[in-house]
């Protein structure tokens, strides 16, 4: 757990100094949501009826931004090479990575959520849920996110890679992101949905960190 503890705070560290990668982020969420009301309307019906989808994909691709650059940046200068030699198993480092993408990442886009809410003129039953599913669901993106940043390691044009690679896996917490809120909205439950995003979390909590690190040691091999 020490040893866990130092990679988040050197990440933290290293994320604070290039501030503006977290800033972009956070900038693109509020801005591919703010473009909708340009390009359907003012109407506050239609935007209503629409606002937890583009939230919650604009989050989605958002939260991709960066997933490039979660373990290349440590590979070009020979870091994660050094991390790989350290008395921890290469799990524990993911985990870690993952853990410094979600509060660079994920935190601030949750953060940001309820004021684009308003923007969109989503019900205000919807706006708790709304920061539930996205507290679920945030995790689950960046666990995702880090088997393919670790699957395009050293490939050209790992970006378009990248999505091609996890937007498939991003579309059931898509759906039932979505489905919670308009359930919400709607006065029906959304326990369903929220146990369903929590057990794609604790799916992939362990799963993940492992399938990452096997492309990882391929990649350094």
């Amino acid at each position: 757990m020490t040893r866990f503890m130092h990679i988040v705070r050197r990440d933290l560290y290293l994320a604070l100094r290039q501030g503006m990668d977290s800033a972009m982020v956070v900038m693109f969420f509020v801005l591919a949501v703010v473009l909708f009301p340009f390009g359907v309307g003012p109407e506050a019906n239609i935007l209503a009826r629409i606002a937890s989808g583009v939230i919650w994909v604009a989050a989605l691709l958002a939260s991709m931004l960066s997933l490039e650059r979660l373990f290349q940046t440590d590979f070009e200068d020979g870091s994660l090479e050094l991390l790989s030699l350290a008395p921890m198993t290469l799990e524990v480092i993911v985990l870690a990575k993952v853990t410094t993408h979600w509060l660079t990442t994920g935190l601030p886009l949750i953060a940001a959520a309820p004021l684009l809410a308003v923007l969109m003129n989503m019900n205000i039953d919807g706006f708790g849920t709304l920061i539930l599913a996205l507290a679920i669901g945030t995790p689950t993106l960046s666990l995702l996110g880090s088997v393919g940043a670790a699957l395009i390691l050293g490939s050209r044009r790992g970006g378009v890679l990248l999505s091609l690679l996890i937007l498939p896996l991003y579309i059931p917490l898509l759906i039932f992101g979505v489905s919670a809120v308009d359930s919400a909205i709607s006065g029906f439950a959304v326990r369903p949905q929220l146990m369903i995003m929590g057990g794609f979390l604790v799916a992939t909590l362990p799963l993940c960190p492992w399938a990452a690190s096997a492309a990882l040691r391929q990649a350094l091999e």
